[in-house]
């Protein structure tokens, strides 16, 4: 890959890795497209493949995340990346989840992962990170009056900062070939209780901030009525369950490993992050 072009789509372009993503990499000076629905470079709609084959136009990497709240689309991410190989892109690297590669294969993310591990043609790299620290700064863990309301019981779980996630990502796709069918995780530096990231906060913002326990039955139920597809909502089940049943992430080694540098500890994206708390 080293005489191509170079120049990386990041699908998701707006979105908490993506974003990141195509900071990263044109930090290091490497040519970058993104895409999005709205406010990227180019527009990129899943359910409109009209959409796909313009932002392929002369890239040779792409940055890989499959629709969100959906569980259905395997067939349709195939489908790009038959596009992406005969438009010439020779590397991909693709944003799963942490575990999936436990999954059965009829599992979405599972399939697209043994989709990609079956081209000959493009290299890859899987990022299977665990719940980005930032769920509590921009979506779901966000404290609602003080108080966060999940369904995860004692169960601890490595938070990553999606900024290290990105860190990987743009790694991998700087350096495909250093990272041809690499599978990496990354993680926190330290596994925590949704407890214990209510107390960092607290600490951070000098205010009471702690965990809600809720019957994971409720909690999907209203998760569905906020807007969630109910089909999504069993995924929500799975992950929580996995996170409440002891089975949640643990630290590894792999953003250092990649990156040279360790992970962002809680506490220092707390702190780097209060003001969304204020």
């Amino acid at each position: 890959m080293t005489n191509a072009p170079s120049k990386t789509l990041v699908l998701a372009g707006t979105g908490k890795t993506g974003s990141r993503v195509a900071a990263k990499l044109t930090e290091l000076g490497r040519g970058v497209r993104t895409a999005a629905r709205n406010g990227a470079d180019v527009r990129f709609d899943w359910e409109d493949p009209t959409t796909h084959s313009p932002a392929l136009a002369d890239v040779d990497r792409v940055y890989l995340v499959a629709p969100v709240m959906r569980t259905d689309f395997a067939d349709q991410v195939s489908s790009f990346l038959d596009l992406a190989q005969a438009a010439g892109v020779r590397h991909v690297t693709y944003l799963s989840a942490f575990g999936i590669d436990q999954a059965p294969p009829q599992v979405a993310l599972r399939a697209v992962e043994l989709d990609l591990m079956g081209r000959g043609a493009i290299t890859h790299s899987i990022l299977r990170p665990a719940w980005f620290m930032q769920n509590f700064s921009e979506t779901f863990l966000k404290p609602v009056d003080g108080v966060i309301t999940v369904p995860t019981g004692d169960g601890a779980e490595a938070f990553v900062d999606a900024e290290d996630i990105a860190a990987v990502a743009a790694a991998t796709l700087a350096s495909p070939d250093a990272h041809a069918g690499a599978q990496y995780a990354p993680t926190g530096p330290e596994a925590l209780t949704v407890s214990d990231a209510a107390d960092v906060i607290a600490d951070v913002l000098g205010q009471s901030a702690k965990h809600n326990d809720i019957d994971r039955d409720a909690w999907i139920d209203g998760s569905v009525a906020a807007g969630v597809p109910a089909a999504y909502g069993e995924m929500l089940r799975t992950l929580t369950e996995t996170i409440a049943s002891g089975h949640g992430s643990r630290p590894n080694n792999d953003v250092h490993n990649v990156t040279g540098r360790p992970p962002t500890s809680f506490a220092d994206f707390a702190r780097r992050t209060a003001q969304a708390w204020a």
